[in-house]
């Protein structure tokens, strides 16, 4: 019986296990499946902003299977280049080549290295370049081509090295301010990435040698020249953009130097835009008259080796005067413009200010303690930062800045208010940012999120449900198991009780 008994037993245990084996093949194909998304690997990109004062080396990564053919991008790293910007090296091309490798040997070190050969790398510059080619061009052919070997001589992916129209600046800012507010796309709690329907905001910059405007409009450009469509995850966007030569903080402070010097030329020059006890020595040629945007204020027969001592006097009235000569406000030939005959459609919306716009405004606040949220209050704020001493603005900040500050508040009001035509009810819209959303506000990471449209997506990687066919293929196999399975059973029984009935 016992014997009986274990044979029994062995002849059913495969069919045993055939049942258990089909079963668990029938439960893994019929209960509910996800497909679950690995999380993709990163993609890297650097961009060097070659502003007119320093370069900036921003490295961004993104991952891999990107979103509607635009990189989700966020700042990785960046770096700040010694010295000045690649402009200043126009009599010495290979020094600005070289300023340049401490903050690429940097990014070498913070890209993951099997990762080098698919990054892109560009250098933009801006307006410091623009100048230059204007004023000689070799000299800034060459500066552009020794760069240039310098970023092949990297592992990295070249893709360019260019010097960025003002337009292409201004709307590559905007891109920046809305990306990182979250305009175009934002990661919801679900876990994807999706339009949040918002509207999108205005982007004022204002850099050492130029200031640009940009903003969305559904009114028509009246010059071509401002405007520009732009495809960004997925959407088409109509922007006006426009973008001031020689109205960056530094060549504008240049021009008012100019415009006083050739009013009142002398030895010495008082100006009423500097703080009261504070002087300085100047070459007329290295310090003022060495640009493109003062030629025009340059007096017949100068000596351009000449110093000129300068005497801050801080009187805001005769500052407000002399820097709002500095626009022109007549011979529009549109409907309507900002300055200097250039056209722009009304304002829409908020706006974000960054760059030396979030500085002055900043220095102001630091200063002065006071609202700045209408253009009565600004007015009054600069008003009291012009009144103050060198000695009461040296509290609170240093002196390579301040001596300026009372000339930039008075450019930024007037260019703002009159220029920009930002009244009671717009200029409290606008909103002054160094940084949202952990990067910086400028125009680097808008200019990656458009190269990343030319960068190829990795597919992701995705554990996947079978396709329809073969899991019908395996249904079937797994029941006729079972089936199987249970006649083997069946049959073993039958015989075991025949064998019993004979006994």
């Amino acid at each position: 019986a016992a014997f009986s008994m274990g044979l029994r037993c062995s002849q059913t245990v495969p069919a045993v296990v055939l049942i258990v084996v089909a079963v668990v093949g029938i439960l893994l194909l019929v209960l509910p499946a996800k497909e679950m998304a690995l999380p993709p690997e990163n993609m890297y990109g650097i961009v060097l902003d070659a502003g007119s004062s320093h370069t900036s080396v921003y490295i961004y990564k993104w991952p891999a299977d990107k979103q509607n053919n635009t990189g989700i991008v966020t700042q990785h790293d960046e770096c700040h280049v010694k010295g000045g910007g690649i402009s200043s090296y126009a009599d010495n091309p290979s020094g600005a080549a070289k300023s340049l490798e401490k903050c690429l040997e940097q990014a070498l070190t913070h890209i993951p290295k099997f990762r080098h050969h698919q990054t892109p790398l560009c250098l933009g510059a801006t307006a410091g370049m623009r100048l230059l080619s204007i004023t000689n061009a070799s000299k800034s052919q060459r500066v552009m081509k020794e760069v240039e070997n310098k970023l092949q001589s990297y592992p990295f992916k070249f893709k360019e090295s260019i010097i960025l129209s003002g337009q292409a600046e201004g709307v590559f800012g905007w891109v920046t301010v809305n990306y990182l507010l979250e305009n175009f796309v934002k990661y919801g709690f679900v876990g994807h990435w999706m339009n949040p329907g918002r509207d999108t905001i205005g982007a004022l910059d204002l850099g050492g040698a130029s200031t640009q405007i940009t903003f969305e409009t559904s009114e028509k450009v009246e010059n071509k020249s401002n405007t520009m469509e732009l495809k960004l995850f997925g959407k088409t966007y109509r922007l006006y953009t426009q973008s001031f030569l020689c109205y960056g903080q530094d060549q504008y402070l240049r021009k008012l130097l100019a415009h006083l010097i050739k009013v009142l030329f002398n030895n010495t020059v008082f100006h009423p835009c500097y703080p009261k006890q504070f002087n300085e020595s100047v070459i007329l040629g290295k310090d003022v008259f060495d640009s493109p945007c003062t030629v025009d204020s340059k007096p017949d027969k100068i000596d351009l080796e000449m110093n000129v001592n300068v005497v801050g006097t801080g009187d805001y009235q005769n500052c407000l005067k002399n820097v709002k000569k500095m626009f022109s406000f007549e011979n529009c030939k549109y409907s309507k413009c900002s300055f200097n005959g250039v056209f722009q459609p009304s304002l829409r919306g908020r706006f974000m200010a960054f760059s030396a716009f979030y500085f002055t405004h900043k220095y102001i606040s630091t200063l002065t303690n006071m609202d700045m949220t209408s253009p009565n209050q600004t007015a009054k704020a600069v008003r009291r930062v012009c009144s103050m001493s060198i000695s009461e603005v040296l509290t609170k900040q240093d002196e390579k800045y301040m001596k300026n500050v009372c000339a930039v508040s008075n450019f930024v009001q007037v260019l703002l208010t009159q220029g920009y035509h930002f009244n009671e009810v717009s200029l409290p819209s606008i909103s002054f940012e160094k940084k949202a959303g952990g990067a910086s506000v400028g125009w680097a990471l808008g200019y990656m999120l458009n190269l990343t449209n030319l960068v190829p997506a990795e597919n992701p990687v995705v554990m996947k449900a079978l396709p329809i066919g073969p899991w019908k293929g395996i249904l079937f196999l797994s029941i006729i198991l079972i089936f199987f399975a249970l006649g083997y059973l069946l049959f073993v029984y039958r015989k075991a009780k025949a064998n019993e009935g004979m006994v």
